[in-house]
C-alpha cells in the first residue's frame, strides 16, 4: 500500500539567524489561501512558543526580526501584520508540536515539489533561516515567492535576495533599495503613487493569484517592482508618506 504523503515536512530546525533563538521553517503542501491559489507554503516560527503568544511578548523577532508590520505590545508598536496568528500559523505550530511533520528528505519528499510553485514565508521572514536550506526547495520547485525585511540586518545573507524580494514601507525606502539593485515589494497606502520601474500587484489590479502570476519571483531580475495598497486586519494602523507624483496605484 501506498505511503500516504504528509501534509508538511520540516525543512530547519535550529538558530534563527536574527537572534539565535530556536526557530522551525515548514513547508506545507495544500493551500486555500485566495490571493496566492495553492501553492506551497513555508511557515517560519518559534519552537518553543506559538505564534500568537510570540507576538504578545515580543518573541516573534527571531522569525520577523524588526519587521514594522510585525508590532510588540511591549513596545507600544501597532501591529499592521494582515497575517492572523491565530488561524493558519497557530495550527501549524501545533501540527508540529504534535510530531506530524517529518524532516524533508528529497529523496522521499522532492517529487512532492515537482511542477509546484512555493512561496517562501506564509508567516516569518525567509531570512531568519540558512540560505543552504531554502535553496534546495527553490531548485526543485517551478517557481518561487518571497519577501525579506532583513536586508539591513547586521547577519542578513546577501544571497537570501537570488530568492526573495526586499519588502519596503515607503517611498523612499523602495528608491534607496532599487539604488541599490534590489527588486522590492513596496506596501502603500490606499491611491499611492508610482515610481516608473513600479507596478500595482496583479491580484489587486486584476485579481490574478500569485501562482498564475509569477512577477514576485526574483529570477526575472530585469521585472520591475511590486507595489500593493496595506490589506488586512491590522491596515489601519500602517501609515506611510506619499512623496513621489507619477502614476497612482490602480
Amino acid at each position: 500500500m501506498k505511503k500516504k504523503a504528509p501534509k508538511g515536512v520540516i525543512l530547519y530546525l535550529g538558530k534563527s539567524k536574527i537572534d539565535g533563538k530556536e526557530v522551525v521553517a515548514i513547508l506545507t503542501f495544500e493551500s486555500g489561501n485566495v490571493k496566492t491559489g495553492n501553492m506551497t507554503q513555508v511557515w517560519f516560527i518559534r519552537t518553543d512558543v506559538d505564534p500568537v503568544t510570540a507576538e504578545k511578548e515580543g518573541h516573534d523577532e527571531s522569525v520577523c526580526g524588526d519587521c514594522i508590520h510585525r508590532g510588540h505590545k511591549g513596545k507600544k508598536k501597532k501591529r499592521s501584520c494582515y497575517v492572523n496568528l491565530g488561524q493558519a500559523p497557530l495550527q501549524v505550530y501545533k501540527s508540529y508540536k504534535k510530531g506530524l511533520y517529518p524532516v524533508f528528505d528529497p529523496t522521499i519528499h522532492g517529487e512532492l515539489l515537482r511542477w509546484r510553485k512555493t512561496r517562501f514565508g506564509a508567516y516569518g521572514d525567509p531570512a531568519c533561516v540558512p540560505f543552504e536550506c531554502l535553496e534546495p526547495i527553490a531548485k526543485l520547485s517551478m517557481s518561487t515567492t518571497g519577501y525579506t525585511h532583513q536586508v539591513e540586518h547586521k547577519n542578513f545573507d546577501p544571497r537570501i535576495a537570488t530568492l526573495c524580494m526586499v519588502s519596503a514601507d515607503s517611498p523612499k525606502q523602495a528608491k534607496k533599495y532599487h539604488d541599490k539593485g534590489y527588486r522590492t515589494f513596496r506596501v502603500a497606502v490606499p491611491n499611492d503613487n508610482l515610481y516608473p520601474n513600479e507596478i500595482p500587484c496583479a491580484f489587486e489590479s486584476g485579481g490574478v493569484q500569485c501562482i498564475d502570476c509569477g512577477l514576485c519571483d526574483t529570477a526575472g531580475s530585469d521585472a520591475p517592482s511590486i507595489v500593493v495598497t496595506i490589506h488586512g486586519t491590522g491596515a489601519k494602523k500602517f501609515k506611510t508618506a506619499t512623496l513621489i507624483p507619477t502614476l497612482q496605484v490602480a
